[in-house]
């Protein structure tokens, strides 16, 4: 439900600018509008290892989720939301365009398969892919269902940078939760400070399902005082792919979330986001994803913490702070280190991020420079001093840490 209502919260802004709105229906009782809106950004950073292949992403090739290239201006993502709506009802078809799109629609790539068709989108290519659409019917007041494919409702941050305070997004989002769902959900406003989501989708991101089990998702949001709003999320699904004769094996994917938002005065806002997460079996479709171990048999842990802060000096400015700790020792997401031997070993890091936000043009650009500094979990021993996570000016993998220093720019319309 949160990812629902930060969306409509950003539509309804935009369709109040000066944008594409159009009325479709003049009774008073039930008009219907449709409106575009959406988002380009592009950055420039630079790492103080200068690695030699001029990106962030390390050892792990995930090191970083969007800001991925250094010492270079690069483009990030071009969003469209085409929207309609009116009393009953409301469809959004949300197309991404660009590098970034890829990134945050994982598993919407090219497929090899004649049968499936194949997908637009890879990292030498700019893309186009459907970052979300759906539509949602409201039956009641209080009661709305929504169906198609729409954002994880799990976690703090969001794949959309103007809705983000800081660019980077952090490892807990990268590595840790899905990003979006396929499926059906239903909305139920339980009292005005309490709100109820429960759903059925194709387990999590993929654009084919792997098998034929489903995943169950929910949120619980409350507001119990003013400005302080808490999110308890939920996914379970039986999530490992079917073999060769289309059964689904005895698999796992179990994340719990917690996270929420609290202004403590006028002008500090304090964040907190914590989860954990299980999985068991191999997952992944049309790839696969297995754990460093290579054990598939026994249940994997991960988990990660944050916490926000932000204090706004003025319209014009706002400064905001992160510390997060994200564990993948277990090895079980995508986030690793690598020995010596070319084996794949659990990984955990320690972040810190300070960003600025500056407001122009009336709320349309965003300018956001951004200091961050990673620290992983260091490999022992003599003959892993090349073994670490991150990349040194001569190529090789000499350094568990790394700061970067840049610029974003977003324009929102």
């Amino acid at each position: 439900m949160k990812k629902v209502l930060y969306f409509a919260m950003l539509l309804c802004s935009l369709a109040t600018t000066k944008g594409f709105t159009q009325a479709q229906d003049s009774t008073e009782t039930d008009k219907s509008t449709f409106s575009i809106s959406g988002y380009i950004d592009s950055y420039y950073f630079t790492n103080f290892n200068r690695p030699a292949s001029r990106d962030n992403m390390g050892q792990s090739g995930v090191g970083r989720g969007f800001d991925r290239r250094v010492d270079q201006f690069s483009l990030g993502m071009v969003q469209t939301i085409f929207r309609y709506t009116n009393r009953k009802s409301e469809m959004v078809a949300d197309l991404a365009f660009g590098p970034n799109a890829q990134y945050g629609n994982y598993g919407n790539v090219p497929v090899l398969e004649p049968r499936y068709g194949y997908a637009i989108g890879n990292d030498n290519f700019s893309a186009i892919l459907i970052k979300q659409a759906y539509f949602k019917y409201n039956a009641t007041d209080k009661l709305s269902f929504t169906l198609g494919q729409f954002g994880t409702h799990i976690g703090y941050e969001l794949i959309d940078a103007p809705l983000n305070f800081h660019y980077s997004i952090n490892h807990t989002f990268n590595s840790g939760i899905p990003f979006y769902h396929t499926g059906l959900k239903a909305n139920y406003a339980i009292t005005d400070y309490m709100s109820l989501m429960v759903g059925v989708a194709n387990g999590f991101d993929y654009m084919y399902d792997n098998n034929r089990a489903k995943a169950i998702i929910g949120q619980l949001a409350v507001s119990p005082a003013d400005g302080f709003n808490i999110y308890f999320n939920y996914m379970y699904s039986k999530e490992a792919n079917a073999d060769s004769l289309g059964r689904t094996p005895n698999g796992n994917f179990t994340v719990y979330d917690l996270n929420g938002s609290y202004q403590l005065t006028d002008n500090f806002l304090l964040g907190f986001w914590g989860m954990i997460g299980t999985q068991k079996g191999v997952l992944g479709s049309p790839g696969t994803f297995i754990p460093a171990d290579d054990d598939t048999d026994e249940l994997k842990t991960w988990g990660g913490v944050n916490l926000y802060g932000v204090y706004t000096f003025s319209d014009l400015f706002s400064l905001g702070f992160r510390g997060e700790f994200f564990d993948n020792t277990s090895g079980a997401r995508g986030l690793r280190n690598i020995d010596s031997f070319g084996t794949a070993r659990g990984a955990r890091a320690t972040t810190w991020t300070l960003t600025g936000n500056f407001t122009l043009a009336d709320g349309h650009i965003l300018l956001k420079p951004e200091l961050r500094l990673d620290n992983f979990n260091k490999i022992d021993g003599a003959s892993e001093v090349a073994s670490q996570q991150f990349m040194d000016a001569d190529g090789n993998f000499t350094k568990n840490s790394q700061t970067t220093f840049g610029m974003a720019a977003i324009y929102k319309f």
